[in-house]
């Protein structure tokens, strides 16, 4: 394989040890000075000339707000969601830390990211902490580090799931918003829009293998540490994506560049996990590496596998999968993995001189 390609972001992995936030103080002086004072609701000028003073502290509130949040608006998505969000606290061997989740059953099961409970993984614990304040212990019903997602259930009844909506009909510059735990901070609403789609990216960051690329989601929605697992959310309320990665290049935080699984991958992998307890991966059945002059060459061809049937041989350069143009090795992986096992696919190769046709197969995905 050649050097990582595509984005390789940093993922914003559960929150290690506990930071305190540091609370800016804003100090207000009174500054007395000239002779000059407010004496019976007026103010002495040299020429004696009075003038009414106006005072917002004298004025009554406001109403209080009695109609709901416009449908539509970020007050009503955070409104809808919110009571569906959990923080989760996971602890394992020497290590903890937290991230985020969300309810998908009223019984319990919550889809998260596997990094953020993969610690647990082996007799740990994990705490689901819950909007209104509640806690339960939760276990792992299954993980897919290939697509960083994972399913737990927690021991509580009569949660409020989230709405699923489709990641297939997103597009470029719809407003999006997410919502999670960030360094601590839960229940927090961050807004933004969808920057980017089909970005290839790598759920592990820069430690991460071409086994775990995604196609992803890119938003600019402040996304930081302890948000992973969290959903990112349309106008309408409906769950389009899981907050996984964000692209940090100087520092923790977020600088506007965040990544979201696709909701329609992680929706299919959810189920797999629920009804058997594992997932299954898309496969093409070839290795390969980004070309000299750009696509994906293909270095190896597994016999039998769906890429052998079609006639693919090393050396063949992928520049497109169906009408998606492939730029590198990861643009392929993403592509492939943006599909469901049984899905038919056209390859073309070496820039047009010749088209393939592939069925792609799955195979199980080994969480050890």
């Amino acid at each position: 394989m050649g050097p990582p390609t595509g984005v390789q972001p940093q993922v914003p992995e559960q929150r290690r040890a506990r930071n305190g936030l540091v609370a800016g103080v804003t100090v207000l002086a009174l500054l007395v000075g000239g002779g000059a004072g407010a004496v019976g609701g007026y103010v002495v000028s040299e020429n004696n000339d009075s003038a009414p003073v106006t005072n917002a502290l004298d004025r009554p509130p406001p109403a209080e707000r009695t109609s709901t949040a416009p449908s539509g608006s970020i007050e009503a998505v955070a409104d809808k969601v919110l009571p569906s969000v959990v923080q989760l606290q996971v602890r394992g061997g020497s290590s903890a830390g937290e991230g985020s989740g969300f309810v998908i059953s009223s019984d319990g099961l919550i889809v998260t990211n596997n990094h953020v409970v993969e610690a647990a993984a082996d007799g740990g614990q994990i705490v689901a902490v819950f909007q209104d304040g509640s806690t339960a212990a939760a276990e792992i019903v299954g993980r897919d580090p290939t697509s960083d997602v994972a399913v737990v259930r927690a021991d509580k009844t009569g949660l409020q799931a989230v709405e699923l909506g489709r990641s297939d009909d997103l597009r470029v510059g719809e407003t999006v918003v997410a919502i999670g735990s960030p360094f601590e901070l839960s229940g927090t609403v961050t807004s933004g829009i969808v920057s980017s789609l089909h970005r290839p990216t790598r759920a592990g960051g820069e430690d991460g293998s071409q086994a775990t690329v995604l196609d992803a989601i890119q938003t600019d929605a402040a996304i930081n540490p302890g948000n992973s697992g969290g959903p990112l959310v349309n106008m309408q309320g409906q769950v389009v994506g899981i907050n996984s990665a964000i692209y940090s290049p100087t520092q923790s935080g977020s600088v506007g560049i965040g990544f979201a699984i696709p909701i329609n991958q992680a929706r299919r992998v959810a189920d797999q996990i629920v009804e058997t307890g594992q997932a299954t991966q898309t496969v093409l059945g070839v290795t390969v590496r980004d070309g000299d002059q750009g696509g994906a060459q293909i270095v190896e061809v597994t016999p039998n596998a769906p890429g052998a049937k079609a006639g693919l041989e090393p050396g063949d350069v992928v520049t497109k999968l169906d009408e998606r143009r492939i730029d590198t090795s990861d643009a392929l992986v993403a592509a492939v993995r943006a599909h469901a096992p049984g899905d038919k696919v056209r390859l073309e190769l070496d820039n047009g001189s010749r088209t393939v046709e592939a069925t792609l197969a799955g195979q199980p995905v080994e969480t050890e």
